[in-house]
């Protein structure tokens, strides 16, 4: 009789890390790195916006100029791309998919409007949406920053409390509490790790 079940090599995973601003999403995204557990590739950003100290251009963000952002986007080279908070952002097409054919999972971040434009291009994408206890620790965290006009901060805390009500368009959920920042990473890692064992893996196909 043949044995009609085979262990499959798993596909690549597109993973989606998501939430509202505050919620910490680029320091997991840091910690992951930082603990190198699997071979991920983490995709970088395009942005119009001016870098800010510390950061630097193609590990942070890729930093261009409207012109250019512009041309990438006749140019049909972005997978997504989004006004957020007045500066354009985009998610570079071709870098995803030679992430992708080296077999490599490709985790990105996106506000919650990319990740549902994404979910719609890419049905078997993974979305992870990223928040806090609470509403108030949310608003607390924004306001602790102090990187923003009185104006630009409003704006912020009342986008990210309709983001919040977005939550039920993921497939999962995680809690980044204060002081907790491993749980939260831990957590992250759960779910790509068993994404990798369904019996019927998700296939990407962009």
């Amino acid at each position: 009789m043949t044995n009609e079940f085979s262990i499959h090599h798993p596909e690549p995973l597109l993973i989606v890390i998501s939430g509202p601003s505050g919620v910490g999403k680029d320091t997991v995204l840091h910690l992951m790195e930082e603990r190198g557990d699997q071979p991920f590739h983490f995709v970088v950003t395009a942005t119009t916006r001016p870098i800010r100290e510390g950061e630097v251009d193609g590990v942070d963000y890729f930093f261009v100029s409207n012109d250019k952002f512009a041309s990438m986007i006749e140019n049909d080279d972005l997978l997504e791309y989004a006004i957020v908070y007045n500066d354009y952002k985009g998610i570079p097409k071709q870098q995803v998919r030679d992430a992708l054919a080296s077999g490599k999972d490709v985790i990105m971040r996106l506000d919650v409007q990319g990740a549902a434009t994404v979910k719609k291009i890419e049905p078997e994408a993974i979305l992870i949406f990223i928040t806090t206890e609470s509403e108030e620790e949310l608003v607390s965290r924004l306001r602790a920053r102090k990187s923003e006009t009185a104006e630009g901060l409003n704006l912020r805390i009342a986008t990210a409390r309709q983001e919040l009500k977005r939550v039920r368009e993921f497939d999962y959920v995680v809690m980044n509490r204060e002081g907790e920042l491993n749980v939260a990473v831990d957590s992250i890692q759960a779910i790509i790790h068993a994404e990798h064992h369904r019996t019927n893996p998700r296939k990407v196909t962009l």
